[in-house]
Order: structure tokens, then C-alpha cells, then sequence
């Protein structure tokens, strides 16, 4: 159809083209803040507002506790086996200091009535008692670290379990979250897209179609790029269905408008050869002749063949001659190329 234009016109078409774009890009811009802003209306949950919280602080100061308990046993353990490895090493070399005097000293007859073997031997029974003392506090502490363990343990498994309760509890309202979300999004965009419908079927060609065509490319824009990556899945079932009922209204559309469309080129081929004219535009005739159709039909014809003055399919006037000239003329122009006179007037003379 841009053929048929005049060279201004077709400059101002072009900038109202870029004003629609622009005016889309705006809203577009707009669309988009909004939609990633709506998730805000919501609470931002987390874990801490489904885990049971007195059994939760139970657990958590139960494992502070014994962190804490823990750490000073194991450093008292250090200490008791820094303690214990001093007290062995001292037995141990008494012990063979004692039995390397026994062996060269000279044994009297009663030995158990030697002073210097009784005080010999008394201090090496002080020095095992010592041994074991440490022994024992090594032992004690090695208990204390092993309750604080086994405690500490039992806190964490408490508190684990706690955890995973109320991670299934946040999953679940996370998933309920996400689809209120999503509604919020589809009440915002379905209604746009319902408005971009309309104005697509109504209003496309009005005096305001780029603010129009702006809004339709908006609407698309908002529906399926804003909308369609927070279309909840559920195993793909969800997206499938309405991948499936927009092709089917779609489908349905163009179907009724294809059906409309033939019935109207049915009604339009039985009126008469000069109503038919009347009924086209101006500038849609010479858009289809540039395009080598039929104005009338949209079928092709053979525009080249001067034999051809009729369309062999709907039978509406071609060519005709100018009434003053005699010149063969489109039958759609307004003045005859070859002399300038008008299609009225042609047509009278």
C-alpha cells in the first residue's frame, strides 16, 4: 500500500510508526517495574517463621552449652594428659632408679626393716598413685568431652529435624506465595491484553492508531514476555494447557475472521461492476494492482496483458478508455495518464 502513498505521507507515516514504538518502549518500561515489583505486596518468608521457635531456642542454647562445655574439656583433657605423661615419665624413671640400686646394693637379711629401702620403695608407691591420679583425670575429662559430644549431637539432630519441618512448611507457602504472585501478574496483563483486543478489532485504523498499535504491542509485550517466565509449571501441565487454549483461541479467531472475510468477498462479487469500484478505496486498488491482484478478488491476474480489460476470476472492471482520448486507462485511476482528463469525465464522453 506504501506505493499508493504520496512522498509526505509516507514520511509521516514512518515517524507515527516511530511514535508508536516509542510509546510501546514507555509503557513496556512501566509494564516491567510493575510486574517485578509485585512480589513486594508479599511477606518475604524464611525459615525462622515456621520453625518452632521455643524448641528451636531450646536446641540452639542446648548446643551453645555444650560447644562451650566441649571446648574447655578439651583443653582441660590437654592439660590432664600433659599431666599424666609427667607423672609416667617420673614413675618410670624412679622405677629404674630404684632397680638399679637393688642391684648394687648388698641386701641385708631383713629387708623389710631397711630404712633406705623402705623410703625407696614408698616413694615409688607414691609416684604409681600419682600416675594413676592423672589417669584418672584423663579418664574424667575424656568423659566430660564425650557427654558435651553426645549432647551436643543430640542438640543438632533436634534442631535438624526442627529445620526440615519447617523447610517443607516454607516450600509449601513458597509455592502458594509464587502463585498469588502469579495471579497478581495475570489480573494486571489479561486485562491489558483484553483492552489490546478490542482496540486491535476496533480501532486500529482510527485517527490515534499509533497510540493504538502502541498499547497492542505493550499488551503482547506484558502477556507473554513479562508474564510467561512465572507461569507456574506443575511438571509442565500448566504451560502445556495454555499453550493449548491460546492456539485454540487464536486459531478461532482467525478462522472467523477467515470465514467473514470470504463471506464479505462472496457479497462484495455479486454486486455490480461499478458498486464494486465505488466500495474500494482509492489507495487499497492501487496497493493490490501494485501487488499484481485483483482489487476486487486478490487473486492474481496478469496485469501485463493488455488483451486482459476484466478479471477472469470476480469479472470486475480492469482497464477501461478514456472517454476523451480513447486511451487505454486503469479503471481505478482518477485521471487518464495520457491526456489528464478526469474518470468523470472520461467516463461521460
Amino acid at each position: 500500500m506504501s506505493k499508493a502513498l504520496r512522498l509526505s505521507e509516507k514520511w509521516f507515516r514512518f515517524g507515527l510508526w516511530v511514535v508508536a514504538f516509542v510509546f510501546a518502549s514507555f509503557l513496556i518500561g512501566l509494564g516491567g517495574t510493575v510486574v517485578r515489583n509485585l512480589p513486594k505486596v508479599e511477606h518475604n518468608y524464611t525459615l525462622e517463621d515456621f520453625i518452632d521457635q521455643p524448641a528451636a531456642s531450646q536446641a540452639r542454647g542446648t548446643i551453645k552449652t555444650t560447644q562451650k562445655t566441649r571446648q574447655d574439656a578439651q583443653e582441660r583433657l590437654e592439660q590432664a594428659r600433659l599431666k599424666h605423661s609427667t607423672a609416667r615419665a617420673n614413675s618410670v624413671a624412679a622405677r629404674e632408679t630404684f632397680n638399679n640400686w637393688l642391684a648394687t646394693r648388698q641386701a641385708t637379711r631383713r629387708a623389710d626393716q631397711d630404712p633406705e629401702l623402705i623410703a625407696r620403695t614408698q616413694e615409688l608407691d607414691d609416684l604409681k598413685s600419682a600416675e594413676r591420679k592423672a589417669l584418672g583425670d584423663v579418664e574424667a575429662q575424656q568423659q566430660t568431652l564425650l557427654d558435651a559430644q553426645q549432647a551436643e549431637a543430640r542438640a543438632q539432630g533436634q534442631l535438624r529435624e526442627l529445620e526440615q519441618t519447617a523447610a517443607e512448611k516454607l516450600a509449601t507457602e513458597l509455592r502458594s506465595q509464587e502463585l498469588r504472585v502469579f495471579l497478581y501478574r495475570l489480573t494486571l496483563t489479561l486485562p491489558l491484553l483484553g483492552i489490546a483486543g478490542w482496540l486491535f478489532a476496533k480501532k486500529r485504523q482510527s485517527t490515534w492508531w499509533p497510540f493504538v498499535w502502541g498499547f497492542i504491542y505493550f499488551a503482547l509485550f506484558a502477556f507473554f514476555v513479562e508474564l510467561a517466565p512465572y507461569l507456574p509449571s506443575y511438571g509442565g501441565y500448566v504451560r502445556y494447557v495454555v499453550g493449548i487454549v491460546i492456539t485454540v483461541l487464536v486459531g478461532r479467531y482467525a478462522i472467523v475472521a477467515l470465514n467473514r472475510y470470504l463471506e464479505r468477498q462472496k457479497q462484495a462479487e455479486a454486486l455490480p461492476d461499478v458498486e464494486r469500484r465505488k466500495e474500494l478505496g482509492y489507495d487499497t486498488a492501487l496497493a493490490r494492482l501494485a501487488k499484481k491482484v485483483c482489487p476486487g478478488c486478490e487473486r492474481p491476474v496478469d496485469l501485463t496483458n493488455t488483451a486482459i480489460d476484466y478479471c477472469p476470476h470476480c469479472g470486475i472492471c480492469l482497464f477501461d478508455h478514456c472517454g476523451k482520448c480513447n486511451e487505454r486507462k486503469s479503471a481505478f485511476a482518477r485521471f487518464c495518464h495520457a491526456c489528464g482528463a478526469a474518470a468523470r469525465e472520461s467516463a461521460a464522453g
